[in-house]
Parts: structure tokens; C-alpha cells; sequence
């Protein structure tokens, strides 16, 4: 589980998060949504450690993650599996390596251990055989994969997704969102997805945090959204008239 209170933080005179409180728990797929600026990406960074916030708190599983130092917060980021937007794989690697980067730094797991895992990882997100490939021999929707593929290397309990469907097809979506969905039971990891795709929010959205310039607006699962009367969250979730039509179908 993972707890933020009353999180604020500030770039210069910019004010971008005011007093953010939420609960992640463990075997659900969270998701934070909101408009370019809500804020979102820099809560996800305040959660993960990478931005420190003015004021609040991050606890993990109970434990204070904000007032740790640099080695406390070691054995943390061990339990953490992060997929980037843009699956921020080393170019010069093959996926193989790639994977096994985690295991190298983190793990003294043999070599034969290390790539045991890296093949059954591969396995997990239909990508078998493909270890020997560079990040260049793969499409948009592969490269996500083995971005999934190293993030959960590590069996983590906390998995962290930016825009996982970021440039992918619809089809293509479709399956990563069903792949963080399946993992998150099978390692009832809590995961947090950063998204703006109304698709993974009608699909995958079992808790959904929606940011307002800053500000928490409103929180609850997907079928509760179709109910919700904020002004703020409709006009953000059912901009388009076929959401708007989908939206007066299913009311």
C-alpha cells in the first residue's frame, strides 16, 4: 500500500500540487488523471522519490518514504518496477541486457539466474525468443513490453506506468493495458498508472485520482465515474461526443 498526505509542491512561483491526499492499496490498478499541467506526472514524481515535495508525506507499506535519507530509501526503490513513457530502454543493449540491468545492480543472483529470469520475464509479456533484439529491431508496442518486462524483473510491489499507451495503437493499448492489469494480480503489486487514455480509464480504472490545476477533484473506480457530477471531471473524461454518447448509453 502506499499513502501520500497533504503533498505540495512548487516550482518557482508555480504552484503545482496543493495538499494532494490519496490511498494506493496492493492487487488494484490506481490511475491519476487530469489535463496537461493538473499536476500529475509531478505527484508520480514526488511518489517515486524523484521530486522532493515542500510539504507532505509518502509512506510505503507504513514506512515514511519522504524523511528517509538516500540509503533508507534504497531498500524501497528495490520493490519498485517504473515503466517510462517513452520505455527508456539503452539502445546499445540488447533486451536481454536491458532487462537484466536491474538484476546486475540490485541482485547477486548468478549469471545463469539473471538470465533465467530475463527469459522468464520475456515469456510473461509474449515476447519469448526475443532476447538477442535492440530496442531499434522492435515496434512501439514490443518496446513497452520489455520496458513491462524489466520492470517487473525484480518481482517488485510497487509498479509505476507513464502513460504506458503513449503512442501505441489502439489495439496495441488495449493489450498493455490487460498485461499491468494481469501482473498487478498476479504480484498484487500496487500499481499506479499515469494516463490521459479515456480507454484505459473505462477499462482498467479500478481507483481513479483526478487532478484539477493542482488539486484533488475527485476520486473513485470507473462505474462511479458515470455517475459523478463534477463539472471538472466530465468535461475532462467525456470531452468527445462519442464519450458523451457512450457515457448517455450505459446512464
Amino acid at each position: 500500500m502506499i499513502e501520500i498526505q497533504d503533498i505540495h509542491k512548487s516550482f518557482g512561483d508555480n504552484h503545482v500540487l496543493k495538499g494532494i491526499d490519496a490511498i494506493f492499496e496492493p492487487g488494484r490498478v490506481s490511475l491519476i488523471i487530469g489535463g496537461s499541467g493538473s499536476g500529475k506526472s509531478t505527484l508520480l514524481k514526488c511518489i517515486v522519490g524523484l521530486h522532493q515535495p515542500e510539504q507532505g508525506k509518502v509512506y510505503f507499506d507504513r514506512q515514511e518514504f519522504t524523511q528517509m535519507d538516500s540509503e533508507d530509501r534504497v531498500s524501497i526503490r528495490r520493490d519498485i518496477g517504473m515503466l517510462f513513457q517513452n520505455s527508456a530502454l539503452f539502445d546499445s543493449m540488447t533486451v536481454e541486457q536491458n532487462i537484466v540491468f536491474g538484476l546486475d545492480m540490485f541482485t547477486d543472483m548468478s549469471k545463469k539466474e539473471k538470465i533465467d529470469r530475463a527469459n522468464f520475464c520475456l515469456e510473461r509479456v509474449n515476447l519469448k525468443g526475443t532476447n538477442k533484439l535492440y530496442p531499434a529491431e522492435l515496434s512501439g508496442g514490443m518496446k513497452k513490453r520489455v520496458g513491462i518486462a524489466r520492470a517487473i524483473s525484480m518481482s517488485p510491489k510497487y509498479l509505476f506506468c507513464d502513460e504506458p499507451n503513449s503512442g501505441l495503437d489502439p489495439a496495441t493499448s488495449i493489450l498493455i493495458d490487460e498485461l499491468i492489469q494481469e501482473l498487478t494480480g498476479e504480484y498484487q503489486c500496487t500499481t499506479i498508472v499515469v494516463t490521459h487514455d479515456m480507454n484505459s480509464v473505462m477499462g482498467i480504472g479500478e481507483y481513479i485520482l483526478f487532478l484539477h490545476k493542482g488539486e484533488k477533484f475527485w476520486e473513485g473506480s470507473n462505474e462511479e465515474m458515470l455517475q459523478a457530477d463534477v463539472a471538472e471531471l466530465n468535461n475532462f473524461v467525456f470531452a468527445s461526443p462519442l464519450m458523451k454518447a457512450a457515457r448517455n448509453t450505459i446512464k
